[in-house]
């Protein structure tokens, strides 16, 4: 038995993705599942509240997804950690190619699984984005919670090819610089920041 119905999760989403398909309530479901048995045993993510996890997780990563070109050849998801929002954007978009980095064994490992469970064409990459191949470029790199910020963006901007976009998933006190700024749904604080890469 799930530990949320399809419709709850689907009314938890609406204000980040109206009418959630059947397909993706089923898979967000799945993934809900694991997460929470995944996390009862390893630190995945300090939120533990089912609902609170499709709001925060599922929600402001479909958000982001909502927002980018479906027809994006790659996307790279910076510290992916448990798989936001790379996994919600690939479940969204699966024409993407989503390549979640994340250096932690634990949660590379839980990204396998998830990857696995949900048959994605995602890759993991279990190492730093600084370890990458320096020519490996994507057309949009995310970044959302990396331990910090101010180290990561430039890694990231290194990672994103001309004409590309950065996408973040921040706070009104974090946007850097010029770029596009979204309010996020239910949240005092959080955006999602676009720019582009000229």
């Amino acid at each position: 038995m799930p530990i949320l119905s399809e419709s709850a999760i689907a009314a938890l989403l609406a204000p980040y993705l109206p009418n959630t398909p059947a397909a993706l309530r089923s898979q967000l479901s799945l993934y809900l599942d694991l997460l929470l048995k995944w996390n009862a045993r390893t630190n995945l993510t300090a939120i533990r509240d089912p609902e609170e996890i499709v709001r925060r997780h599922f929600g402001e990563s479909l958000f982001a997804a909502r927002h980018l070109d479906p027809n994006t050849p790659t996307l790279l998801d910076f510290g992916s950690g448990a798989g936001f929002p790379g996994i919600p954007i690939a479940l969204l978009h699966p024409k993407i190619q989503v390549t979640l980095a994340e250096s932690q064994n634990k949660k590379a490992s839980f990204l396998r699984e998830i990857v696995r469970t949900l048959n994605l064409s995602a890759q993991v990459w279990p190492d730093r984005v600084e370890s990458m191949p320096s020519d490996r470029r994507f057309h949009i790199v995310t970044l959302r919670a990396v331990d910090n910020m101010d180290a990561a963006l430039p890694l990231a901007e290194a990672r994103v090819v001309p004409g590309g976009q950065l996408i973040l998933l921040t706070t009104t006190t974090h946007p850097p610089g010029s770029g596009q700024t979204i309010p996020m749904p239910n949240s005092t604080s959080g955006v999602l920041y676009l720019r582009d890469n000229i």
